[in-house]
């Protein structure tokens, strides 16, 4: 019997999604409430159980840690910036577009919207946070 391997991705999109509308409709000093944080790891680990996890081309070499992105948006008032990165493996995450926090505001004087950044992110009191971040060389 062929197994239909795309049968979670509308499952994973829908909650990607519910996960932007989340941080945009909830008057929260944090961009995600902690259970869509959870919801969204647990349906990864349900699409990787498909071994489709060598498919994202933003990953960067493991040894580094660091993860590509391209800027998006950046609110320097809110201190955040939005970006479309690649899985972020110390987070069980898949490659997705999604806001961050940046735990060095003046790093967002140095991203321009279209720049390709290097970083990692990190879960700091349920806040995603970027808290290394180098531009792309």
């Amino acid at each position: 019997m062929k197994k239909n391997h795309f049968a979670s991705l509308p499952a994973i999109l829908a909650l990607a999604g519910l996960a932007l509308f989340s941080a945009h409709a909830a008057p929260s000093s944090a961009p995600y409430p902690d259970s869509t944080i959870r919801l969204a790891r647990d349906a990864h680990s349900a699409h990787s159980a498909h071994g489709h996890d060598g498919h994202g081309s933003m990953t960067a070499p493991a040894e580094s840690g660091l993860v590509n992105g391209v800027v998006k948006k950046i609110d320097k008032a809110g201190g955040k910036v939005t970006l479309a990165h690649g899985p972020l493996s110390n987070l069980n995450m898949p490659a997705m577009t999604m806001v961050f926090r940046v735990k060095d505001a003046a790093w967002l004087d140095r991203m321009r919207v279209d720049d390709r950044i290097r970083f990692v992110a990190d879960s700091i009191g349920g806040t995603l946070t970027i808290v290394r971040f180098e531009p792309e060389r």
